[in-house]
């Protein structure tokens, strides 16, 4: 499960910055140069720091504020996202639950609204159904606490209709023996109940019109009922599966899987009926004397952080399917500061999921890179932590592929204890960047360091318009801890000081730079840290045996 529920986020979008830009000149100052016409585009000017318009009642001004393990799904003109319920400065309870935005630019999001205000009465019935068959006593209804966690919304066409379909996940918290609250005073040596994922569908997203299909799936065990915990610092895990952090993807073959699981034994591939979105086969009691026998009705496990381990830090699955690779894209360690996301890929849907080593995630042999996203420091700024629970799309109609995920505030940001819990959502784009220089077509998904803004096309970026001084992060995996930017200086004779030393060298029609031995990748994006903000050039990209990433941005 989740490790802690911190409330979370809003946000207002102000007016907007008209710049211009030179052709090669990645600091946008407006003109033109010779014949080329400028374009103009707005820069967001809107605060990360949202804590003043953070009220339920702001909430059409929130913009990309209050978004939290998001999933984006394109429909009808539109990029629908939803996401994790949410509440920083306001109560979530009572407005509607996996509350909804809509781009079209994926700069701007207006919202939407939740599918739901209450927990669908099919989560109570299912639980106190299960806990019948345990021999348990029925929870009351009205005793019964839930949590309201990280759906995945996808279109898909159902009888030649196109359609949202959404899975959610919903958490019960209550003790398994006495069904009593969860708090230390009424621990009774059981585990917590179980999390269900439901699935729902909409025609009608804008009106936040959505029909619920029911139960899916939920946690599932292979001790059999034997729900005994020591204590509660007990981490062994009751539940094989955890039924949170549903992923869905409809293969080339035409296949649909939901792909699930959160720091317990790893993640679980479902084969699922297209027509209703359930499961293919009969699922049976979740719970069994075997893991295998579990395996057999509830998914076959396709990854693990670690083989040995029942409590591993772990979750949110996202998977692609990219040129005969299928991309599994997952958030390590807890949430609140540590959250930083891996990839790892296969060639079948069921693994084995290879790291950029070799290294296998399907067996457990330990941590896979590269590093995608980590918590970072650029000058000028108190930088991201959280960094993490992301979904991966590409943008209608493009080759381009974007990365979406919450980022928070380091605590104590402006003198607030609380801006940890403010999350503001990342768009990211993602790079596809060589695993070294002699396997230049070996391309792994790497996330930009600066959020997406939608800069216009200005044309080659030269290598003249590299030399100069730059913000380099070396992205490495630190628990807990922010990277922080340091001066890189690219010498016009081809050399590099201060954090990197030796050569350089640039390829302008790829649009990679290769510092050392590792290839980057190199875009424009703009300069969020800057006042005001501007465009610049950032470049991201990795190396198969650095075990980091290599993130920068040019300065002025």
């Amino acid at each position: 499960m989740k490790l802690k529920y911190f409330p979370i986020l809003l946000v207002g979008i102000s007016a907007l910055l008209f710049v211009g830009c030179k052709k090669d000149d990645p600091i946008v100052t407006g003109g033109t140069n010779g014949t080329d016409t400028v374009k103009t585009f707005s820069i967001p000017t809107y605060a990360d720091d949202y804590s003043s318009i953070s009220s339920w009642s702001n909430r059409d001004n929130w913009n990309l504020a209050n978004v939290h393990d998001p999933s984006v799904a394109y429909y009808n003109g539109y990029y629908y996202m939803y996401g994790t319920d949410a509440s920083y400065g306001n109560a979530a309870e009572g407005h509607g639950h996996f509350q909804g935005k809509r781009s079209k630019d994926l700069v701007n999001w207006d919202w939407v609204g939740g599918p739901f205000y209450n927990p669908p009465t099919w989560v109570a019935d299912s639980l106190n159904a299960i806990r019948t068959r345990m021999g348990l006593s029925a929870i009351a209804k009205s005793n019964i606490q839930y949590g309201y966690w990280a759906p995945v919304v996808r279109k898909v066409t159902v009888g030649g209709k196109d359609i949202l379909r959404m899975y959610y996940s919903i958490v019960i918290f209550n003790y398994i023996k006495t069904g009593k609250a969860n708090t230390t005073a009424n621990f009774d040596g059981s585990w917590t109940e179980r999390a269900f994922i439901g699935v729902c569908e909409s025609t009608d997203p804008a009106g936040a019109v959505w029909i619920d299909k029911g139960f899916v799936t939920s946690s599932s065990s292979d001790r059999g009922t034997d729900y005994s915990r020591a204590n509660t610092s007990d981490w062994s895990a009751y539940f094989y599966y955890n039924a949170i952090d549903p992923t869905y993807i409809v293969a080339p073959d035409g296949k649909h899987y939901l792909i699930h699981g959160s720091w317990h034994s790893g993640f679980a591939l479902l084969q699922l009926d297209p027509t209703s979105g359930k499961p293919l086969n009969k699922l049976g009691n979740p719970w069994a004397s075997t893991t295998s026998d579990l395996a057999s009705r509830y998914g076959v496990r396709i990854g693990t952080r670690t083989a040995s381990s029942r409590w591993q830090g772990s979750e949110a699955p996202e998977v692609i399917y990219k040129d005969g690779y299928y991309y599994l894209f997952m958030a390590y360690d807890g949430l609140d500061v540590p959250y930083n996301t891996r990839v790892v890929r296969s060639t079948n849907i069921e693994g084995p999921y290879l790291d950029i080593t070799g290294r296998s995630f399907t067996n457990g042999d330990g941590d896979s890179y590269p590093i995608v996203t980590h918590p970072y420091k650029f000058n000028l700024s108190n930088g991201w932590v959280g960094i993490s629970h992301c979904c991966v799309f590409q943008k209608q109609n493009t080759n381009e592929w974007f990365l979406m995920s919450q980022g928070r505030l380091p605590a104590n940001v402006g003198g607030n204890a609380s801006s940890n819990a403010l999350m503001m959502g990342h768009v990211r784009r993602l790079v596809w960047c060589p695993a070294s220089t002699s396997e230049p077509n070996n391309l792994w998904p790497i996330a930009l360091p600066e959020r997406y803004a939608a800069v216009p096309d200005y044309g080659t970026i030269t290598k003249d318009s590299l030399t100069g001084t730059w913000e380099h992060i070396n992205l490495k995996y630190s628990y807990g801890a922010q990277d922080i930017a340091t001066a890189l200086t690219l010498n016009a004779n081809g050399t590099m000081s201060g954090a990197l030393t030796g050569s350089w060298s640039y390829d302008a029609a790829k649009k990679q730079l290769t510092l050392g031995n590792v290839v980057v990748c190199v875009e424009r994006e703009v300069d969020w840290e800057a006042t005001p903000r501007r465009v610049t050039i950032v470049y991201a990209g990795t190396e198969k045996n650095l075990n980091a990433t290599y993130w920068g941005k040019k300065k002025k």
